[in-house]
């Protein structure tokens, strides 16, 4: 397939918000055409580069609804990119289906996704391999909560098996709990919607020990993009997502690149992916937390620096040449997710000073405004400001 016939191929984005929102952006920058298939007035909406998928209408809903819209696209071929675990553990059987020819992925097996996604599973994994990782306690009956060796641990926390369905349902990631009946009262609670769940033990340090290891994994099992950054700040604490972080040298983080690079052989991983990282202020030793089998919120922070991971997912689902990322970065550039970030600093705790993270704000780049693309976060602002006035209203 010549260069002509590469940009011929369309892509389509799966998802919603901003890491749908840069996926398309990232594939922009490179000259890929894109679709999206996302709900009407989604944040992604609003992006001068938004295209609806041809056909029938596709909102991105998953299932017998997906493949029908796919059925009847007006495309002879695209490349399909995930931006939620979800449609990734979905898009894993479209290789093997009759549409497999015409809409192209690059995926691991269902397998391997299933290991990655599901913490248990994960956790399970783990504990074959060398790759240090926090103590894990599978929860399914009363006898294994009274299994947990709560007082053996230092801070405990509960989180489910299925993150991305969890926190649309209770809205956090996790749950600390003080003590072992407390443990019990929130298992029993949650068991009772139907949750997988297990106790965790909390990685002590502070925010900034949280380190990620974002990059891809091409079908020959070569690593032909990785980028390191680390965590400045966090919204809500704890178990929230990264309000302001900075990229940083691969050779920062040495035992991170050797275990994902030991994790990835193993599973036999093909795509992209972001692990996280917290490093252990008891001993040093960096316990990986888990591992996105998909685009993440910071997708376009890596592209502007040079690693464009959907790029390389599109060349590898048609079976290019993939490119290869400089291991040579900027490093010490910073994003910032606005919203969180100014919810952080207003509730205070570990960070900079005012100045400081004014300075910050000013020479960051920002997850949904750009000035060539201003339409997402003027979208995003009117939402915050709305919601603000309404509880004003209601308080």
């Amino acid at each position: 397939m010549g260069s002509s016939d590469l940009r011929s191929v369309p892509a389509i984005v799966l998802g919603c918000g901003a890491t749908a929102l840069g996926i398309i952006r990232c594939l922009h920058i490179v000259g890929i055409p894109v679709f999206a298939a996302c709900p009407p007035g989604d944040q992604v909406t609003h992006s001068r580069w938004y295209r609806p998928t041809p056909g029938k209408p596709w909102t991105g809903a998953l299932g017998d609804a997906a493949i029908e819209a796919l059925r009847a696209m007006p495309l002879e071929q695209a490349v399909l990119i995930p931006s939620a675990d979800d449609a990734a553990l979905w898009l894993a059987d479209i290789p093997e289906s009759d549409l497999g020819q015409r809409f192209r992925v690059s995926s691991s097996s269902r397998a391997t996704l299933e290991i990655l996604e599901d913490k248990t599973n994960f956790a399970e994994f783990l504990r074959g391999t060398g790759i240090p990782h926090p103590r894990t306690f599978y929860i399914e009956s009363e006898a294994d909560v009274d299994a947990v060796p709560y007082e053996d641990l230092d801070s405990t926390f509960i989180k489910p098996a299925n993150s991305q369905k969890f926190s649309d349902v209770t809205g956090a990631k996790a749950m600390r709990v003080s003590s072992k009946e407390e443990l019990r009262r929130v298992w029993e609670k949650l068991h009772a919607q139907g949750f997988k769940l297990m106790a965790q033990e909390y990685v002590p340090g502070p925010t900034s020990n949280h380190y990620f290891v974002d990059g891809f994994r091409d079908r020959h099992g070569n690593l032909t993009g990785l980028f390191a950054r680390r965590r400045i700040r966090i919204h809500p604490p704890d178990f929230g997502n990264s309000s302001y972080c900075v990229s940083i040298p691969l050779s920062e983080i040495p035992q991170p690149i050797e275990s994902m690079v030991e994790l990835l052989a193993k599973v036999n991983y093909r795509g992209i992916f972001s692990a996280e990282f917290k490093q252990d202020s008891r001993d040093g030793k960096f316990r990986i937390l888990e591992v996105n089998t998909r685009a993440w919120t910071y997708v376009e922070f890596a592209g502007r620096c040079g690693v464009n991971v959907c790029e390389m997912a599109y060349q590898d689902a048609l079976e290019l040449p993939v490119t290869v990322a400089s291991k040579n970065y900027p490093v010490g550039e910073g994003c910032v997710d606005f919203h969180r970030d100014i919810s952080s600093v207003r509730i205070g705790g570990e960070r900079d000073p005012l100045p400081k993270i004014m300075l910050q704000w000013m020479t960051a780049h920002f997850h949904s405004f750009r000035f060539d693309d201003p339409g997402p976060g003027l979208f995003a602002a009117r939402q915050i400001i709305g919601d603000y006035l309404r509880r004003r209203r209601n308080a």
